[in-house]
């Protein structure tokens, strides 16, 4: 049922893959872009993010940085430094992060897929954040950064990309970051043929992250239909570009909460009500990691306590059951008055990938307390997206971060 396709990329000169490669533009606020780009002239982070051309003082949204990107997406096709493959591939993206190994397929995904709900969301967004993507993808008629998706196992698609893994690759780098990045091209026809079958019937596909970045293609395609009145359906802009996971490669992180005030309570009295809905496993000077679904770990500036949620207040249902929904209801709620935790300056959220000692510098710089979650498992997310419901804010963090620029997908020429 998914209609998952193969493309024309325009991607990297083999030389200049490594440098072109950038994180993705939303992982920056303005002055970490304008830092990053600093003495790296192919670096795509000049045409994800460029306002970073410009001066400080021009608005970050104007149609100059816009129509800034286009040109310089145009001038290094025209150069050479990005090359076009002259018929539809598929491609593999491998990733290696501390030794885990995590391999995608790279497409382009149906619009109407969206739409229909065979590829499925579980956060909302919104809109003024789609803005930015919306002019920047119109603008350069080009799709730069690859929606990340994820699909229950296939074993026919494993076959073939391992077997695919087994020649020479197109790219072959690490990053700064200490990321391993492979990409292989499949322009087999039979192997194409194949992974399309596969895909076709597949009835679910899910947006892991990603999500404003989707929504803004699909809101070009929707502008570039009504412009051309009639469309056949096969025109590029139908489609996005994606890079597709199979669920068991796939590692979510845990992503924290740090809270900047007590809400007028004392330590003490936030133990006695942790008390009410959980059970304390222990507790220790030296940070302790959750250990399984239904435990958190606290950390109040001095000591760490973990803590596991007694089995009443568990839940089967797919958004109440999971940890951070707990956590919401028993305690962020109830005890800090944060009811909207996405709009509540009062709380931040940490990425596990900073690891726990920054929860323990926060608590030490500007935040009180500290919650450490056990991580989102993808079929929770699977189960969220099925039942067509929304994730809590902050629910998910994935590692490693694909990279902007090994692959354009241009929707219109």
């Amino acid at each position: 049922m998914a209609d998952i396709r193969p493309f024309e990329a325009i991607r990297p000169a083999k030389e200049y893959a490594k440098k072109i490669a950038a994180l993705p533009y939303d992982v920056y606020n303005r002055e970490e872009a304008a830092k990053a780009v600093e003495g790296n002239e192919d670096t795509f982070l000049r045409i994800d993010r460029a306002e970073t051309n410009f001066d400080e003082d021009i608005d970050m949204y104007s149609d100059k940085v816009y129509e800034k990107a286009n040109e310089l997406l145009r001038q290094m096709i025209d150069d050479g430094r990005f090359i076009r493959d002259n018929k539809p591939c598929y491609y593999v993206y491998e990733l290696t992060m501390e030794g885990r190994v995590q391999t995608g397929i790279v497409a382009v995904s149906s619009v109407d897929d969206y739409d229909n709900n065979i590829i499925k969301k579980h956060e909302n967004t919104l809109a003024e954040k789609e803005v930015d993507r919306i002019n920047h993808v119109d603008k350069c008629s080009a799709q730069t950064g690859p929606i990340f998706l994820a699909y229950r196992d296939r074993e026919v698609i494993d076959q073939v990309v391992e077997n695919i893994k087994a020649g020479e690759p197109l790219y072959d780098f690490v990053s700064d970051d200490n990321i391993r990045h492979r990409v292989f091209i499949i322009d087999n026809t039979d192997d194409i043929e194949v992974i399309y079958e596969e895909f076709a019937e597949t009835d679910s596909i899910y947006i892991a992250d990603g999500h404003h970045r989707a929504a803004s293609a699909v809101k070009v395609s929707k502008m570039r239909r009504e412009a051309k009145g009639n469309y056949t359906g096969e025109e590029e802009f139908n489609f996005f570009l994606s890079v597709l996971f199979p669920d068991n490669q796939l590692k979510i992180m845990d992503y924290n909460r740090v809270l900047k005030d007590m809400n007028g309570h004392s330590t003490k009295e936030l133990h006695q009500w942790l008390m009410k809905g959980g059970i304390l496993v222990k507790e220790d000077t030296s940070a302790i990691r959750p250990e399984k679904k239904g435990q958190v770990s606290v950390y109040d500036g001095d000591k760490w306590y973990l803590y596991e949620v007694k089995p009443e207040y568990k839940s089967d249902d797919p958004v109440d059951g999971l940890d951070v929904s707990i956590l919401q209801e028993l305690v962020l709620d109830p005890v800090f008055d944060i009811q909207d935790p996405k709009n509540d300056d009062r709380i931040d959220f940490v990425g596990g990938i900073r690891g726990l000692e920054e929860l323990e510098r926060r608590c030490k710089t500007d935040a009180c307390v500290a919650f450490a979650m056990y991580p989102t498992d993808i079929n929770e997310l699977f189960n969220v997206a099925d039942a067509g419901r929304l994730m809590p804010p902050k629910s998910t963090w994935f590692e490693p971060k694909l990279r902007s620029g090994l692959f354009v997908h241009e929707i219109e020429r």
